[in-house]
């Protein structure tokens, strides 16, 4: 469990960012494998992934002379190789964001396109590997980057995978953080002071129909004749 002054598996904002910690960090080094699998996929399939035989002049995909499969090849591999990108560089800026709320955005983007391409590739590997084992003609074919497809698709999915594994532990982390971090802290019995503010009670005051008056002390009483029972003395 991370300390309370991380947020989503992160320092707060304001910390320093440390170039060297986050190349070593296991999801940094796992989204660059990813990066890299889903450039040999899509150069892979554009370079050498079309062939046309000697008695036309129209290319086809190698695999099985299914077009289909090549573009879904290629469009999984250019998004994954962009999404890898995009999510290295919110990996980067993260810690720079003070706002708890946009961080669990950042971590669900992560979670459900991680977890969603995970997917894609798995279809992906099986779909390459059928076609492939249906192709009659293998003349022309570089057989070397077909092997290369279907190998790196089938590594994609574990890449992935693990991504997506990365991803929930954050997303969980962080919203045990948040709930530590918000939560009241517990009373110190050694304070000699309570730890709940108690607002103070004032009596009340209730007309009894009755009112009740007490003449002050030390007040002369006026003679209300004008005359006054002093007496000078007589010498």
């Amino acid at each position: 469990m991370e300390s309370n002054s991380a947020v989503y598996g992160v320092s707060l904002a304001g910390a320093g960012f440390d170039l060297i910690k986050f190349i070593k960090q296991p999801q940094t080094i796992i989204r660059f494998l990813s990066w890299v699998f889903a450039i040999v996929v899509f150069a892979s399939i554009t370079a050498e992934g079309y062939v046309n035989s000697s008695s036309e002049d129209q290319v086809k995909c190698v695999f099985n002379r299914n077009d289909g499969a090549c573009h879904y090849g290629v469009g999984i591999g250019v998004i994954a190789f962009l999404a890898c990108i995009a999510f290295l560089l919110a990996d980067v800026f993260l810690p720079s964001m003070s706002n708890a709320q946009e961080r669990k955005y950042v971590v669900m983007a992560d979670l459900g396109f991680s977890g969603a391409w995970t997917f894609l590739w798995f279809v992906c590997f099986c779909l390459m590997a059928d076609q492939w084992s249906k192709t009659q003609d293998t003349r022309g074919i570089p057989t070397d980057a077909v092997h290369a497809v279907i190998a790196f698709s089938f590594f994609s999915i574990g890449s992935w995978g693990a991504l997506s594994y990365f991803a929930l532990v954050r997303f969980r982390r962080g919203v045990a953080d948040v709930t530590q971090n918000y939560a009241d802290p517990p009373a110190d019995p050694t304070s000699p002071y309570p730890t709940t503010y108690m607002p103070p009670t004032y009596p009340s005051f209730q007309n009894t129909g009755q009112d009740i008056f007490q003449q002050p002390p030390f007040v002369p009483n006026p003679d209300p004749s004008g005359q006054s029972s002093y007496q000078p003395p007589v010498y």
